[in-house]
């Protein structure tokens, strides 16, 4: 579906939708506890239906209703819900087929086939695990992607005996590690970091049934920041100041790139990267590193940020972590060609921003159901002119 906008100011009031960070894992911590808890039905409140969160509620069924390692999860298109649910369905059940689109499968779960017991067999469109998850002493890259560690979590908790997973430097997306551990405690179960990487998991606890409703997303709040960074006037509303987020430094980011050349870091924060990247090109440049990740998200971030940048008349140049981006010499132009969103609901709603200062056509604007159903309709509400 493509979507033509004109250059527009949005003014009002606006909130991001429920964080998608903190959603997957109460999520997932409340099922736990209504399977610990028979007859208990704890609810997390507040949540849209986006395909990710979709995704992680049709796993949590299979999960529910599985008999074995032959049980199916459907993952869609979300590699969080595919990394936080291996190691869980290997400790309850053995293991379980999962499915998804060719790109999850090609983004792979490379940490649980280096660390983990366990055979994979993989097609195109699913992932095999079989093999089950026993307590004991586990050691896991740090520098691929957090999930996997979130994933660990989980499985090591609802286990009988004590486990200690060991997480090598760097640890990237900190942030995240934390957030699971703060919903794994909002439900009684305690992760104790006895050094800095290093986790103890006592087995033997339990998940208390309890409502939870999911904070504010920093991550999508960053699209409104930058809309305020290209000259709108948004009022934006709901989130919190004291989040364990780590995306909550987009602010401060991206105040920085509308005051002059960007040097920014993105190992910790890689899903910024799109609009970080969008307003450098329309205001004073940059060069951003920490961007190897980038290449196994939902697109190749950096380099097709830098094929519909271009189009903008923005020049890019990749190396091997890092990014150059110099804007374009006279201004954002309208481009010529149709943008391509890439399956990429971050990059669709990157090139959003740039549109609405100087207008363009975008093409797959459908990938914004991922984390933000409705994106555009509220949008028009604050001003933005498409057709």
């Amino acid at each position: 579906m493509k979507i033509t906008i004109e250059p527009s100011v949005l003014r009002g009031k606006a909130g991001a939708p429920p964080s998608k960070s903190y959603a997957h894992r109460l999520l997932i911590c409340s099922a736990l506890a209504k399977m610990q808890n028979p007859g208990t039905d704890p609810k997390v409140l507040g949540l849209t239906d986006s395909q990710d969160i979709l995704a992680s509620k049709d796993c949590i069924k299979a999960l529910v209703e599985a008999k074995g390692p032959d049980a199916v999860y459907p993952c869609r298109e979300s590699g969080s819900t595919l990394r936080f649910f291996v190691p869980i369905a290997m400790a309850l059940n053995r293991g379980g087929i999962f499915t998804g689109t060719k790109r999850l499968i090609e983004r792979g779960i490379s940490v649980y086939e280096e660390s983990l017991d366990a055979e994979f067999i993989k097609t195109e469109d699913s992932i095999t695990v079989k093999g089950g998850l026993t307590p004991g002493e586990y050691t896991m890259r740090g520098n691929i992607s957090s999930q996997f560690i979130s994933g660990m979590l989980f499985g090591l908790s609802v286990l009988s005996g004590d486990s200690v997973l060991t997480v090598t430097k760097p640890i990237e997306s900190r942030a995240y590690i934390d957030i699971t551990i703060d919903c794994m405690r909002k439900f009684g179960v305690d992760v104790k970091e006895r050094e800095e990487g290093v986790f103890e998991i006592l087995g033997g606890q339990i998940y208390r049934p309890a409502d939870s409703k999911a904070e504010a997303d920093w991550s999508n709040a960053a699209f409104l920041y930058a809309f305020n960074t290209m000259g709108s006037q948004l009022e934006i509303e709901g989130l919190n100041e004291d989040s364990l987020q780590g995306d909550k430094i987009c602010a401060v980011h991206l105040d920085s790139l509308s005051r002059g050349y960007g040097l920014i870091n993105l190992a910790d924060t890689p899903d910024l990267a799109p609009v970080l990247f969008a307003v450098a090109a329309a205001k004073n440049g940059g060069k951003f590193s920490g961007i190897t990740r980038l290449r196994i998200k939902e697109s190749d971030r950096a380099v097709v940020m830098k094929e519909e940048l271009e189009k903008f008349g923005a020049e890019c140049t990749i190396y091997e972590d890092d990014i150059l981006i110099v804007p374009a010499r006279d201004g954002l132009k309208k481009p010529d060609a149709v943008l391509n969103g890439h399956n990429d609901h971050r990059v669709v709603m990157a090139l959003s921003v740039l549109c609405a200062a100087a207008g363009g056509t975008i093409d797959g604007i459908e990938a914004v159901n991922k984390s933000w159903p409705g994106y555009f309709e509220e949008l028009k509400g604050l001003g933005l002119k498409y057709e």
